[in-house]
């Protein structure tokens, strides 16, 4: 029986920004997913991606390196990347192990995301 990825990505655009929703377990054999969704991000160079990571139940070192390299380039091009949570416990362990958790803009909600909720301390994030 041949092997077959529960991991998704979908992609759509929502309000001005790029949504882009993963789920599954992320590991080097989906580790074309992700980047295929930053190529989108960059040809329609909206000022927002949201990469809504709540239904994702691991990730490894190649889904790490997916994440560094879509906060380095959307950085470059002067476009904000948005983790969306509320994150699985694999996920924080990976981002937290690697020291990388601080350097991410992560919300609870899409509608955070997108600006139509206000954070705790009244601001929004869009």
């Amino acid at each position: 029986m041949p092997w077959r990825s529960q991991a998704r990505v979908h992609i759509r655009r929502e309000q001005g920004a790029l949504v882009v929703t993963a789920c599954g377990d992320f590991d080097t054999d989906e580790q074309d997913l992700l980047p295929a969704a930053w190529n989108e991000a960059d040809q329609q160079a909206l000022p927002v991606t949201v990469l809504d990571l709540s239904g994702v139940t691991f990730g490894d070192s190649s889904f790490l390196d997916a994440l560094l390299r879509a906060r380095l380039v959307h950085h470059a091009a002067g476009r904000r990347l948005v983790l969306v949570g509320p994150l699985q416990p694999p996920v924080i362990t990976l981002l937290t192990v690697t020291q990388v958790l601080e350097h991410f803009d992560i919300v609870d909600t899409l509608e955070q995301a997108l600006g139509g909720e206000p954070l705790p301390d009244g601001t929004a994030t869009v």
